[in-house]
């Protein structure tokens, strides 16, 4: 098939020769005819030599790029990407294991699918388009992973409505592909947990701090437990599980802390140790007390654009600033940040201003990051988004 011509100015193709899936438009000398948005465009050089194929998209992204090869994007294309990306989960112990059946399957440019997610629950895939060009084919993807998965996925339900660029006005309605109105209850390291897909944040659940929350279980036992920022409340439980004295769990969210009461309810029925506040992270913190002795601080991202990075690391450094404050002798800290602008350096930096301006002694235990279904595509380090540290206080 052949697809419009995107040419590239002198020189712009070296990201492209290093394997960097994105051409961004100040790169682009000209273009052959007017693609659409999320229409399939071949790439050349300014030699007039084939680069790359990818999704066109107007904004400062141009062309997300799905192959470095001359070929058709078919239906035989999304499979074999699919397989691939089915292969690697369970290579990982993550698809077909009894006690987990939550995983990312596909993580954007990790898995070679730049702009498309894929979180699977139990027997439901939620496939999510951060791209003009994923958005076109969902259909087409949404057969091959049918193809691809079986049995395993009876619903593929497909939630773009906030993550698709709106310069596209492309306006996508969420809603059930295949299936509908799957039961709502996954599991994650023998933990059950309700998915709110339909209204939650991201796909329905932080898929991405699974191997984080398993470690914080190691830590729990016998301490006075601070979750901020809980959202369905995750840490919560596997802190529970882990023996903690007592779990609280704050969220700014009334929603939120609705959902972590009946996670902790499905997992610990009647277990009076829980207690959820819907009330303001900093305000919380500022009225706490000394009483814990393990904090989790997983705030949603302060910074989604590098204009906002200088604000971000302020907040980050307030933020620490006051747990480090707060927490006990001996205590331990769980840190994190989610914002890609962040890179790992800059939020150190942040948490090593805090824990200076507090005067405590503190220790590195753990450097924490996404787990291996949200794979960073080597030749894409922007990929490399979640940061986090494990810090004894003294």
């Amino acid at each position: 098939m052949a697809y419009k011509k995107v040419y590239l100015k002198p020189g712009k193709e070296e990201s492209l020769k290093r394997f960097h899936p994105w051409v961004f438009s100040g790169a682009i000398h000209h273009i052959e005819g007017e693609p659409e948005e999320g229409e399939i465009v071949d790439v050349y050089t300014s030699k007039k030599e084939f680069i790359a194929c990818g999704h066109f998209q107007i904004g400062s992204i141009a062309v997300r790029v799905l192959t470095f090869r001359q070929k058709e994007i078919d239906h035989d294309f999304w499979k074999h990407r699919l397989e691939v990306a089915y292969d690697l989960r369970r290579s990982l112990g993550l698809a077909g294991n009894p006690i987990n059946n939550t995983y990312r399957l596909v993580h954007g440019e990790g898995d070679n699918l730049p702009g498309l997610i894929i979180d699977v629950y139990d027997h439901t895939a939620v496939m999510q388009a951060h791209s003009a060009g994923m958005h076109v084919y969902r259909m087409e993807i949404a057969e091959a992973l049918s193809e691809v998965m079986g049995d395993v996925v009876q619903n593929i339900y497909y939630k773009s409505e906030t993550t698709l660029p709106f310069k596209a006005d492309l306006e996508p309605e969420n809603g059930f592909i295949k299936g509908g109105s799957p039961e709502n209850i996954a599991m994650e390291y023998g933990l059950k947990f309700h998915v709110d897909w339909l209204k939650g944040q991201k796909t329905g659940f932080f898929v991405d701090q699974r191997e984080n929350r398993h470690l914080l279980e190691r830590y729990s036992k016998g301490r006075n437990v601070l979750n901020m920022f809980c959202y369905t409340g995750g840490f919560s439980f596997y802190a529970m599980r882990g023996g903690a004295n007592l779990v609280h769990s704050v969220d700014s969210s009334a929603k939120a802390i609705d959902l972590t009461n009946m996670n902790v309810e499905l997992n610990f029925p009647g277990d009076s140790r829980h207690q959820a506040y819907a009330e303001d992270a900093f305000k919380y913190l500022d009225r706490m007390g000394d009483q814990y002795d393990l904090i989790i601080l997983d705030p949603p991202a302060f910074a989604k654009h590098k204009d906002a990075l200088r604000n971000a690391l302020r907040g980050y450094t307030k933020l620490n600033a006051k747990a480090f404050e707060k927490i006990k002798p001996g205590g331990i800290l769980f840190t994190f940040s989610c914002s890609q602008v962040v890179d790992k350096m800059n939020f150190r930096n942040a948490v090593f201003t805090a824990a200076a301006q507090s005067g405590r002694s503190v220790r590195i235990l753990h450097q924490l990051t996404q787990p291996g279904d949200h794979p960073v595509n080597i030749y894409h380090p922007e990929g490399e988004y979640l940061k986090g540290l494990v810090l004894y206080v003294e």
